[in-house]
């Protein structure tokens, strides 16, 4: 059975890195002494060793170890043999085009399907849907493909931001940036506003969190979902 925690973002104002879902996430990694930390998206270019560092400081608060994938040999072994698997946020491109690179899509895939418990923030949440195409960051680098790991039957854009009122700023939206993407794309995108979660057990998609999320589907007006409601009407 599917087990997925897909995080928005792993930090909220005020909160220190995964603070804000340390109580869940102790019930979520329960069976799990050790888990496997992708750290390919190096936000900011921040180095493997020095991110892998910053997941192990969050998880020794709930006594668990972390271990950096770029310390095996072979990735995919890591993967096979990961007790569970957190991927943290950074640039997606960079994310995605390592996971091609070190032979992890299908490991990943055999893994979470397998019911090895699987977090993801930011840009490893991203990943959890069809594409990557809904992404907010720069395509700094070129992966084989945008299609990602299909966890979940539609679209992720994390951080989603509502249009600010009374602003002067004449750029697009989100919103407007997501109503593009259906433009030339059917399947439906949920915009995860900081502090939000998805929670997937086998078949079961719930949000939560405290704050709702917006529903993008195509040809359809975006609509508000509320915290607990599950998702399985998104196709």
């Amino acid at each position: 059975m599917k087990q997925l925690l897909i995080a928005s973002t792993s930090t909220i104002h005020g909160s220190g890195y995964l603070d804000y879902l340390l109580d869940d996430l102790n019930v979520f990694f329960k069976n799990c002494q050790t888990i496997l930390f992708i750290p390919y998206a190096r936000p900011g270019g921040i180095s493997h060793d020095a991110y892998t560092q910053k997941a192990q400081e969050a998880f020794q608060k709930i006594n668990k170890n972390v271990i950096g994938i770029h310390e095996f040999e072979s990735a995919a072994d890591a993967i096979n043999q990961a007790e569970g698997i957190f991927t943290g946020g950074g640039n997606t491109f960079v994310l995605l085009s390592q996971l091609y690179k070190n032979n992890c899509i299908e490991a990943l895939k055999n893994a979470i399907h397998s019911g090895t418990p699987y977090l993801g923030t930011s840009a490893g949440s991203n990943i959890c849907g069809l594409t990557i195409n809904t992404t907010n960051d720069m395509p700094i680098v070129y992966p084989p493909s945008f299609k990602a790991l299909a966890f979940v039957p539609f679209n992720i854009n994390p951080h989603y931001l509502d249009p600010i009122p009374n602003t002067k700023h004449m750029g697009e939206t989100r919103e407007t940036r997501i109503k593009e993407f259906h433009a030339y794309n059917t399947f439906p995108v949920i915009g995860l506003r900081e502090g939000s979660w998805l929670e997937v057990k086998g078949k079961t998609i719930t949000l939560k969190g405290t704050l709702e999320a917006r529903i993008f589907e195509y040809e359809k007006e975006p609509y508000e979902i509320k915290s607990d409601t599950t998702l399985q009407h998104l196709k």
